[in-house]
């Protein structure tokens, strides 16, 4: 049995960091973790919720949601209904939450499937470069369903080009037997 070549993730002990690269450092990153899983939360379990720090170098830093008015009225007093404004504001900053982790899930669905499509066309110009023939045997049921639909497309296009080419040299033709 090998051994392993690394200590993998080891367990850091918490103390004050004293290097103040490593700090500001340290600080950076926890920060976007903090961050992030606070936006997890409000996504996930639709809550309000409230971060101020102050970074080492002395500056702030801040994660409101929905606004910072609605969050400081509810703690100032959590028994006060939210003005009319406060709401609205809460209820617009949602919805644009909402509609940016949409657009998101969109962007995510649209960049899967370009580097779907980009993988395909690799694995297609490397077949290319192998010889069809030789390769077109290593493919598995839903690649063949692909490389199928893509031949038949290049097929379909080449002929449609065909016909414009025929149609463009018939057309010319017919011009110069009428003196055009």
């Amino acid at each position: 049995m090998e051994r392993k070549k690394t200590k993998g993730r080891q367990k850091i002990p918490m103390q004050k960091i004293e290097n103040k690269n490593a700090l500001l450092t340290t600080f950076s990153k926890r920060r976007e973790g903090l961050f992030k899983k606070a936006s997890e939360l409000v996504t996930e379990c639709d809550v309000d919720i409230g971060i101020m720090m102050i970074s080492p170098a002395g500056k702030p830093h801040s994660f409101f949601h929905p606004t910072v008015d609605a969050i400081v009225s509810h703690f100032q007093n959590p028994d006060m209904q939210l003005s009319q404004g406060i709401r609205l504001d809460t209820t617009t900053a949602r919805n644009k939450v909402n509609q940016l982790k949409n657009r998101l899930e969109e962007l995510d669905a649209i960049e899967d499937a370009a580097i779907a499509r980009t993988t395909f066309y690799d694995q297609m110009a490397e077949m290319r470069q192998k010889g069809w023939w030789e390769s077109i045997e290593q493919l598995n049921a839903d690649e063949q369903i692909i490389f199928e639909a893509w031949l038949r497309d290049t097929s379909s296009k080449m002929f449609h080009h065909l016909n414009q080419l025929e149609n463009g040299a018939s057309s010319s033709l017919g011009r110069e037997s009428f003196g055009v």
